[in-house]
């Protein structure tokens, strides 16, 4: 999209039902579609039907280095190759409106091959308060897509990426949180393969609550490396 462009939403009332309903939203510039979405919306219902999976046991936030702080330390080692210093000067500069705590952040500079998980505590930046939780809902989409589809480079960190973008990203949204709140972000890719990397995200409440579920499926496009001759 362009962001000196107005966005025209088209939204269809797909289904209206007494406790479900479903919206389908298409936001358009310059004439043709950018966006896609599908919305629903479920009354409050209880239900003796409740299990979550159990949240990984790590360190709290207080005790982590932000992705600021970290990229600093890599900034200040002399034997630090250009081009890394080029790449993490290039992140540094972005102005991203999220608190990142990577709990165990993965060796950029490594070219063997890392297991495809990554816990994260993230944060909106400023306070949001006790709005409607549709604002935390669309804080945390935002939060959600933040090096999501990275994980899946992890076990392939030998390749450069050419071109890497969301091809469809979904969300269910569990239980009420707070996205200026600290939470857990677990990521991890069960596979790649075709040019597409598929990764799976659970965002945690401190407390140990599972709020949101999301799936993402991407581009991944790598420079090939040229098979040596056997001549």
């Amino acid at each position: 999209g362009d962001p000196k462009v107005p966005v025209l939403y088209e939204v269809e009332r797909t289904r209206t039902g007494k406790s479900f309903s479903v919206r389908s939203v298409k936001a358009i510039q310059h004439g043709k579609p950018i966006f896609t979405c599908q919305a629903s919306f479920q009354l409050s219902q209880e239900s003796p039907v409740q299990h979550q999976f159990t949240m990984s046991a790590v360190p709290p936030p207080e005790e982590l280095l932000t992705q600021e702080e970290l990229i600093q330390k890599f900034l200040q080692n002399p034997n630090l190759a250009e081009r890394y210093r080029k790449h993490l000067n290039k992140i540094q500069a972005e102005d991203v409106p999220i608190d990142i705590k990577p709990v165990n952040p993965p060796n950029m500079f490594c070219l063997e091959a890392q297991e495809p998980k990554q816990l994260f505590w993230v944060r909106a930046r400023g306070y949001i308060g006790e709005t409607d939780m549709k604002v935390h809902c669309c804080v945390a989409a935002y939060i959600s897509d933040y090096a999501f589809l990275g994980t899946a480079l992890l076990p392939h960190c030998q390749h450069r990426v050419k071109f890497m973008v969301s091809l469809d990203h979904s969300m269910w949204f569990h239980a009420p949180f707070r996205a200026d709140h600290w939470m857990l972000y677990e990521c991890e890719s069960p596979w790649a393969g075709g040019c597409r990397g598929l990764v799976q995200g659970r965002l945690w409440r401190r407390d140990g609550v599972l709020a949101v579920t999301c799936v993402q499926e991407g581009v991944i496009r790598v420079e090939q490396t040229p098979n040596p001759s056997k001549l």
